[in-house]
């Protein structure tokens, strides 16, 4: 099986051709030789490699730059999106897609079912949501896989950027109302290829399973690190409430996402915290 993968550098990207299936025949180009943006170079490129799978792992996921970068998010997160739905479709190629929990407000009192109705708050899970609008309309048999709070040992992410605060300062400060499941690449990957394996089309939800506030995640950063030698130091993190920290983009408050039917289908995920220790160790082993 031939896979194409767009927006191989990334976090998910790397997870992706790390965990691919034995005998998957991975193509992953680098972003100046498969530019989404590019509607000629997307088709071509597709064109020549005839895959099987096309996997779309890139995204503009700046959520608060995105409020003042409408244009590029859309163009990332919806222009593209449909762009490849239809160059893989030209080529009878499946196609796998993902997306994220803010396409939902955040305000229902249990997790998000796949067919919960969207209502974005902002300007980041408005291109998301256009984004699978698009893709259904190009690709109806496609896969779309929303995630959230995804992170890896390598990249730019909350891990890393906590433990950057907690070795720079005296005291970290974190949204303790904001609750959603934190998610490992390597984990989401990992649903992806089953999924596709397993012939699946429509739209699943995966995220490591458990809830956390993105306190709890801080404060167990912080505990799985320092009980490895990550860090040298324990400092105090600090519970705050999102109107302690204004940001540009409203984010939701509860944005947990069922995911009963995909693991179905993938056997359940391993607890966000099971994950995390896993990743700290591997941050530990890389130096």
């Amino acid at each position: 099986m031939k896979v194409l993968i767009a927006g191989s550098a990334g976090q998910l990207g790397r997870a992706l051709q790390a965990s691919a299936p034995a005998g998957a025949e991975i193509v992953a180009p680098p972003e100046s030789a498969f530019d989404i943006l590019n509607e000629a170079q997307v088709a071509g490129l597709v064109q020549s490699v005839q895959p099987g799978l096309l996997i779309n792992a890139a995204a503009y996921t700046a959520v608060d730059k995105a409020e003042s970068e409408r244009d590029l998010a859309a163009a990332v997160n919806a222009g593209a999106a449909g762009r490849l739905a239809r160059a893989a479709a030209a080529v009878g190629a499946r196609f796998a897609h993902v997306s994220t929990d803010f396409i939902f407000d955040g305000q229902s009192p249990t997790p998000y079912q796949p067919d919960a109705a969207p209502a974005p708050l902002g300007v980041y899970g408005e291109t998301k949501l256009r984004g699978e609008e698009a893709v259904r309309a190009e690709h109806p048999g496609a896969l779309i896989v929303r995630t959230a709070w995804v992170y890896a040992a390598q990249g730019n992410n909350f891990v890393k950027t906590m433990l950057r605060l907690m070795q720079e300062r005296d005291e970290v400060r974190v949204v303790a109302d904001q609750v959603g499941t934190p998610t490992h690449a390597m984990g989401l990957a990992r649903a992806i290829w089953a999924l596709d394996a397993a012939g699946a089309s429509g739209t699943f939800h995966w995220t490591d399973a458990g809830v956390a506030s993105w306190y709890d995640f801080a404060v167990a950063i912080q505990e799985e690190a320092f009980a490895v030698g990550l860090l040298g130091r324990m400092v105090p993190v600090v519970p705050i409430c999102t109107s302690d920290y204004p940001t540009p983009a409203r984010r939701p408050a509860m944005s947990v996402l069922d995911k009963t039917a995909t693991w179905a289908v993938t056997g359940p995920a391993a607890h966000w915290r099971v994950e995390l220790r896993a990743v700290i160790a591997r941050m530990k082993e890389d130096g």
